[in-house]
């Protein structure tokens, strides 16, 4: 089995980031768990929400989890895929928009 840099098994570590600072973690994971109570959004679209997020981010960790908790809210495989669609296409446009700062500079610099 090939070693990669992201080790799977890390992600049942997450927990433990509160033993060197504590109170930060603590607050962390209570805000963490706050989002993802249901609300104006579901406990599903929330999910399906992460799952998109997480791969924009590009969070091996994330992906697994949220793969996960997606199946087991009873999201579909193509729901997942178009989800993570949405997220490259925005994930797209906020680069090529940010084209339009190369633009205006160049602009200055010819003028």
């Amino acid at each position: 089995m090939s070693k990669t840099y992201y080790d799977p098994a890390d992600l049942k570590k997450f927990g433990k980031i509160t033993e060197w600072s504590e109170d930060l973690g603590t607050k962390f994971f209570e805000y963490y768990g706050k989002v993802f109570e249901e609300g104006a959004l579901s406990a599903r679209e929330k999910s399906l929400i992460a799952l998109a997020v997480a791969h924009t981010e590009q969070c091996p960790y994330c992906i697994d989890a949220y793969s996960q908790d997606g199946l087991q809210r009873g999201i579909t495989k193509e729901e997942m895929m178009e989800a993570i669609h949405v997220g490259a296409a925005i994930k797209g446009g906020a680069t090529l928009v940010h084209g339009v700062q190369m633009m205006n500079k160049i602009n200055k610099l010819d003028g």
